[in-house]
């Protein structure tokens, strides 16, 4: 239960400024101690007063009907509130274009500098940037965009302060509802946002433009290494392997049946087709690869939240793909050593149901500032047992999709679902050549410093933001 602070009560002058509001949202959010102390500043503006495009630059959408399609040719990536916390955009549903370009829809489209709000539901409140890459992409109605004026103010300085706490407490505070949380485009439009003068905004916009561009370098990196995986291993058709314009599993014969399944999930024959080709080429079982001790599920354990100054940040399946992911604080001592992990460990998400747009099956690499996070149980924790196959290069396959669809082949479970262990182990792992492996290995790790690089520059921007402001508000 949030309190608001005795040191800073609420004030009865605070409920006429928030529309006579009788629930405790923007009050315990800081959402009115916020705007109480930007009213020291010498100078701000409003939030609508600084954007442009349709509707003034502050929309959502319309209600529509999706219709998804698979070919690139005849539709756009299409992002929703989970997809735009995302890290890796691969796999993104795809919208029909010709609804997409319509005049209906046609605004919808991103542009590079666009801040993004998410309006509705868990994640209501959270904040994306688009980078210089979405420039091709549709958001759903769900997404508050906001277009700023580049006349007026730079992108990257707008966002860092939407996402800075203090936008953090006043976007929350326009939160309302209570099962299904919502935010208005004319609920922030009243936002004031601070000036800090020409060259510090500069500097941190230049420090946001430079982390969105490190992050399409993420991006784009890890695409082109399970592209050069596939390409040399002799198996380039599977780079994209069209799995919905195949036909169907049904109504199909299955021979030489063991002990541990008859699920038909389990004999598919668009997984078995992949599996052949797999085994086609040069390559090593999941079993051979990892060690028995390198490949399992992570121990149960009790969690015991303590502040992130005495503790280590546990990740799950759900926050995990984020890009800046926020866990919770725990204590240390109670972690299982496993929770943990070495670098290049590659995390599979163990549990799950089947949905398309579903983590369970999608993997994760952890090296770099990830290492210092704890991850639950819920994961497979995979680690190569053989130096010559690094994980970076492992990861490059568990990425892609023959791997995610492998994964959901070998299924077991009613609601939630999970791995046989069996069948993960025979795995098919294609092994490239010694120098093409240690490339591929090699586009992996600069991926994974770009994104690490992109995090550091951001958190700079918002230091600098931070202490402008406190600053001048004395």
């Amino acid at each position: 239960m949030k309190i608001a602070e005795l040191s800073n009560p609420v004030k009865s002058d605070w409920f006429a400024d928030q529309g006579l509001r009788l629930d405790a949202s923007p009050y315990v959010a800081g959402s009115m101690k916020t705007k109480k102390l930007l009213e020291q500043l010498p100078r701000t503006e409003l939030l609508a007063s600084l954007t442009a495009g349709h509707k003034g630059g502050i929309f959502s959408g319309p209600m529509f009907r999706r219709v998804f399609l698979t070919d690139p040719e005849h539709s756009v990536p299409f992002i929703g509130t989970k997809d735009m916390m995302a890290a890796d955009l691969t796999g993104l549903p795809r919208l029909r274009k010709a609804d997409a370009e319509s005049p209906a829809l046609s605004y919808l489209q991103l542009k590079p500098g666009m801040t993004l709000i998410s309006r509705s539901g868990f994640n209501a409140g959270r904040r994306a940037y688009v980078r210089p890459d979405m420039g091709d992409y549709w958001a759903s109605e769900d997404i508050v965009k906001v277009e700023p004026d580049p006349e007026k103010i730079k992108s990257g300085y707008l966002y860092a302060f939407l996402l800075s706490k203090f936008g953090e407490s006043l976007v929350r505070g326009s939160v309302y509802g209570s099962a299904v949380k919502h935010i208005e485009p004319h609920h922030i439009a009243g936002l004031p946002v601070p000036r800090l003068g020409t060259k510090l905004e500069g500097q941190i916009h230049d420090l946001v433009e430079e982390c969105a561009r490190l992050r399409a370098e993420f991006q784009s990196s890890s695409v082109k290494a399970t592209k050069d995986l596939f390409t040399s291993v002799g198996l380039p058709e599977l780079i994209d392997v069209g799995w919905h314009q195949q036909e169907r599993d049904l109504g199909f014969k299955v021979d030489g049946l063991g002990p541990d399944s008859l699920r038909a999930l389990n004999f598919s024959p668009r997984a078995q087709n992949l599996a052949q080709r797999l085994s086609s080429v040069p390559g090593e079982s999941f079993g051979e690869v990892c060690t028995e001790s390198s490949l399992k599920i992570g121990s149960r354990f009790k969690r015991i939240d303590v502040d992130s100054a005495n503790g280590i940040r546990l990740l799950g399946q759900r926050q995990v793909f984020w890009l800046r992911p926020e866990g919770r604080w725990i204590s240390a001592a109670q972690a299982p050593s496993n929770s943990s992990l070495p670098d290049e460990t590659i995390l599979i998400a163990g549990r799950g149901t089947l949905g398309e747009n579903e983590v369970y099956g999608r993997a994760i690499f952890v090296t770099g500032s990830w290492l210092a996070n704890a991850y639950s149980q819920d994961f497979v924790r995979v680690s190569s047992g053989n130096s010559e196959i690094p994980g970076a290069y492992l990861f490059a396959f568990f990425r892609s999709a023959v791997a995610f669809r492998l994964l959901r082949a070998m299924s077991y479970g009613g609601k939630q679902q999970g791995f046989l262990p069996s069948r993960l182990q025979e795995l098919r792992i294609p092994l490239a050549p010694p120098a093409d492996r240690k490339r591929i290995a090699a586009t992996v790790r600069h991926a994974y410093k770009c994104r690490d690089e992109a995090d550091v520059l951001e958190d700079q921007a918002l230091a600098l933001l931070t202490t402008a402001i406190e600053e001048a508000a004395g």
